[in-house]
């Protein structure tokens, strides 16, 4: 059981996603603060969202919350950003509850200012927090992390390797961000990178056998980082392959990034290069990754109980 004060209490921190296609319009609204977006991309990302019927990411993450707080034996609350249950609305009732400390964890593990940053703000409030909070930064090293992918590589990884009769590459994907949050600072990119090599040596892969690349890149907003999995893809292509093993290292569970653009766009792509394209399952209730988030908060409470006996 994990010591700490009764008032401690962890909180989970997604991007949040709508339940239906129809929602998208306004769960669009939340993601800009209020930007109106074209009204064609607007309709594309609903018919995205039509065509995998809903994203379950708000369903996994109240799961894998649940799982946690059996791990812990403590309180565990999940919030969305952009969607419900809003973080905001989350932070009343932990309030309520008594809640005095709140590790807080993002379910982003690699650091950036469009995620980490406005998942903070959204916690902290306009007034400041109503309790002390510790708001982890980043995990995207965590060697439970890398293991909990590298367990869901390896058997995916290997039965693709036996169907295609080759050693398929494997391509380690995030999230795109914008260039501009990159060449102001942001160590995002370095993070991302970092964890797809920690996956690769827990998954013992040669340095051969992997890429990297950013997918999802945004529809407007200035350029995007890459590369892109489209250009790993044609890049496999040009090597001879007729393969490729695609496994998201920046999502912790199924959703729009996965289903949609890894499941039907991406694979439709390597159809038409002639090639078959395979992922990983994602980590969705993983043991291993709640174990690393189990790690994570532990030792923030081991830090904050030897804080408060300096």
């Amino acid at each position: 059981m994990t010591s700490g004060p009764k008032s401690t209490a962890v909180l989970l921190v997604a991007h949040g996603s709508p339940d239906r296609a129809e929602d998208v319009p306004e769960f669009l609204r939340y993601v800009t603060s209020g930007r109106p977006m074209p009204p064609a991309a607007v309709e594309e990302i609903a018919h995205r969202y039509s065509l995998i019927g809903a994203s379950p990411l708000t369903r996994w993450t109240l799961l894998q919350g649940q799982s946690l707080s059996r791990a812990l034996r403590m309180p565990v609350y999940v919030g969305m950003r952009n969607w419900k249950p809003f973080i905001s609305d989350v932070v009343k009732p932990m309030v309520a509850d008594g809640v005095e400390h709140v590790i807080a964890i993002c379910m982003a593990p690699q650091n950036s200012r469009t995620s980490v940053g406005l998942y903070r703000r959204a916690v902290e409030g306009e007034k400041g927090a109503a309790f002390s909070l510790d708001f982890v930064e980043s995990w995207h090293d965590h060697p439970l992390l890398a293991k909990a992918f590298a367990e869901k590589l390896r058997i995916g990884w290997n039965r693709a390797c036996v169907e295609a009769g080759e050693q398929v590459p494997v391509i380690f994907t995030a999230h795109s961000v914008p260039q501009r949050t990159i060449t102001e600072g942001d160590p995002y990119d370095v993070q991302a990178y970092e964890t797809a090599q920690l996956v690769s040596q827990a998954a013992e892969l040669g340095s051969d056998d992997w890429m990297f690349a950013f997918q999802s890149q945004g529809m407007a907003g200035g350029p995007w980082i890459g590369p892109t999995v489209e250009e790993m893809i044609v890049r496999c292509k040009e090597k001879g392959r007729s393969s490729v093993f695609i496994q998201p290292i920046g999502f912790l569970c199924d959703h729009v990034e996965v289903l949609y653009d890894i499941d039907i766009a991406f694979k439709d792509f390597a159809e038409k290069k002639g090639m078959r394209l395979r992922r990983a399952d994602s980590l969705n209730d993983s043991p291993t990754l709640i174990a690393a988030l189990a790690d994570v908060a532990r030792s923030r409470l081991q830090a904050a109980t030897l804080q408060s006996k300096a």
